[in-house]
């Protein structure tokens, strides 16, 4: 009986990833999910998917702490999560895509969800500013993150940084990451 339910398990996560990674438009109970084409942006967030590990030096008191960034494909290929862990904190950003523009929420260990918009992208960085038509944030008396970004060194090395208001004084933090998988 448990062998035949890890069976069934199996075999429904082995149906929907196939579905995922494959040139197949994805079906739900036999509807077919719409195939939306992504922005340059989604796939620049798609080329860290994975698990990143390294660590970060704060810059409020130059502490250096371990992190790690994992990022998933998820809901048929239509949003990316990253489960970030920095310094024993664990959060959630995810990337999605509203008429071609990449959107950004981030579910931050300061209490705060603070909603990103992309303010440049190459070949190698992304970076994304605080979107304030969509975010309420007020450094007076929140803190939040107000930028993230991401510079590709190779396919298995990156750079990360952000910017956060703590109490109405802005910080950098830097990162170096090596992928583990």
């Amino acid at each position: 009986m448990i062998l035949r339910k890890l069976f069934i398990n199996i075999s429904a996560l082995m149906f929907i990833s196939s579905h995922i990674v494959s040139a197949e438009p994805l079906t739900i109970g036999g509807v077919e999910m719409g195939d939306d084409s992504k922005s340059v942006a989604f796939e620049q967030v798609k080329k860290k998917i994975g698990k990143w590990e390294g660590t970060m030096t704060q810059g409020l008191t130059g502490a250096v702490f371990d992190v790690s960034y994992v990022f998933r494909l998820t809901s048929g290929g239509n949003t990316i999560t990253e489960t970030l862990v920095e310094d024993g904190v664990e959060m959630l950003t995810t990337y999605s895509d509203d008429d071609g523009e990449l959107v950004i929420k981030h579910y931050c260990g300061l209490g705060t969800e603070p909603i990103f918009e992309v303010d440049q992208l190459s070949g190698k960085i992304l970076s994304i500013k605080l979107d304030k038509s969509k975010t309420d944030l007020h450094s007076e008396h929140e803190s939040f993150v107000t930028n993230m970004k991401w510079t590709m060194n190779s396919k298995d090395s990156m750079s990360f940084e952000n910017t956060v208001m703590l109490d109405g004084e802005p910080t950098t933090n830097k990162a170096y990451l090596k992928r583990v998988y």
